[in-house]
């Protein structure tokens, strides 16, 4: 009976650790929105941003494709590209053809968006450590 019980305080141990987890990425995820609203931007649309800035600074000058960045946002497909078409007529991206691949579209920043991600991500830095730091 002991061990039983001590495996279901383990299990409860679990479930609340995990708990927990989502209350912080939660209460994270609405502190970016909030400090990225006054730019425009929600944390999704930061994220889609930053990851296109790594691929700049990485020297990836064509930028990524959608599923590329699916998998490093985590969004789903459709919903990323519905982003990247606000992200579009916004000015901050930009969808056209690597030329050292001609197979697929890729997504890339815009000078515009280039400056928004510089100005705003001391912001996104700034909530992040506010909030994940003890």
């Amino acid at each position: 009976m002991a061990v039983e019980q001590g495996g279901a305080e383990a299990e409860q141990a679990l479930v609340d650790q995990w708990r927990d987890m989502l209350a912080l990425h939660a209460r994270t995820q609405c502190e970016l929105d909030r400090a990225l609203h006054r730019h425009g931007l929600c944390a999704s649309d930061f994220e889609v941003l930053d990851v296109l800035a790594e691929s700049a600074a990485h020297d990836v000058s064509c930028g990524f494709r959608v599923q590329e960045i699916a998998e490093r946002v985590h969004l789903s497909q459709s919903a990323l590209s519905r982003l990247i078409a606000r992200l579009e007529k916004d000015g901050l991206v930009e969808r056209g053809l690597c030329a050292e691949d001609r197979r697929g579209v890729r997504v890339a920043l815009t000078g515009k968006g280039r400056a928004l991600h510089g100005d705003v991500r001391p912001v996104q830095r700034a909530v992040l450590t506010r909030m994940l730091t003890d």
